[in-house]
């Protein structure tokens, strides 16, 4: 089913006229939040939906040697000040201990809400909460699979970087023991030349049921090939012995240039 669902929504994305922007009295902007983990407190452009979504390979994490899977995230602003969204791993092949496996990963739904917009180097102030509505049978990275989770978010813009900060509170469970996790994540992007931007990420997660940290740093690269459509492509490297060793990624954002509704 997810499958299906996965290759539905990618017929419909591309069978939409990019030019119909043109036919907007405002070209809309793409907002990614991927490939970092970190994720903007600005919204996405209010009544337009965004799709981000990618592929992701891993390698040496604790529940897995390797790791294939498709994700997606889809967002829809209904204001200035609210944003709704989904996430979703509709596939993931994941090898461990010599057996092979095909599975999905959680599907979560939730919300993000502005409490402070700021402007330039004044930081935009959010708060964030998702619920896994779906449990997957795809074994999860590093950072686990949250039940719930809060997100407190800021970002700002600093002589020409910009940087999104993040701090998560998540309720993980294993074998019907809940426990907090708790997590940080700071993204600092640059636009190079051109239409090309560079990303650095350094993170931290607890991960209470194995008693130790997963700590990473994040590279990517961005290509903005139009205002709603972003490409990227970077890899992540785990820096402790309970981290996912190895994470290759690529992927778009793409925002639909046509409104779903007019306030």
């Amino acid at each position: 089913m997810f499958r299906l669902s996965f290759v539905s929504l990618v017929s419909f994305l591309f069978a939409v006229p990019l030019t119909a922007s043109s036919q907007q009295p405002e070209e809309a902007v793409a907002n990614p939040g991927r490939p970092t983990i970190a994720t903007p407190a600005a919204l996405t452009p209010v009544g337009y939906l965004q799709f981000e979504t990618g592929v992701l390979g891993a390698n040496h994490s604790p529940e897995f040697s390797s790791q294939s899977s498709l994700n997606t995230v889809v967002k829809f602003s209904v204001s200035s000040r609210i944003e709704v969204l989904a996430a979703s791993e509709p596939f993931a092949h994941s090898r461990s201990v010599g057996q092979s496996a095909n599975g999905t990963g959680d599907v979560s739904l939730g919300a993000q809400g502005v409490l402070y917009q700021g402007e330039g180097a004044r930081p935009t102030i959010a708060l964030s909460y998702l619920r896994r509505v779906y449990s997957g049978d795809a074994p999860d990275l590093d950072t686990g699979s949250a039940k719930n989770s809060t997100l407190l978010l800021a970002s700002a813009d600093i002589k020409g970087f910009h940087y999104d900060i993040n701090f998560f509170f998540n309720e993980v469970i294993e074998a019907a023991i809940h426990r907090a996790q708790f997590g940080q994540t700071l993204s600092v992007s640059h636009q190079l030349g051109g239409n090309f931007g560079v990303t650095g990420e350094v993170w931290h997660f607890t991960q209470p049921f194995l008693r130790s940290n997963a700590v990473g740093n994040l590279w990517a690269l961005n290509y903005n090939l139009r205002k709603n459509i972003v490409l990227d492509a970077g890899f992540n490297r785990g820096l402790t012995s309970t981290s996912t060793r190895w994470e290759e990624f690529a992927g778009f954002t793409y925002l639909l240039p046509r409104k779903i509704f007019r306030r």
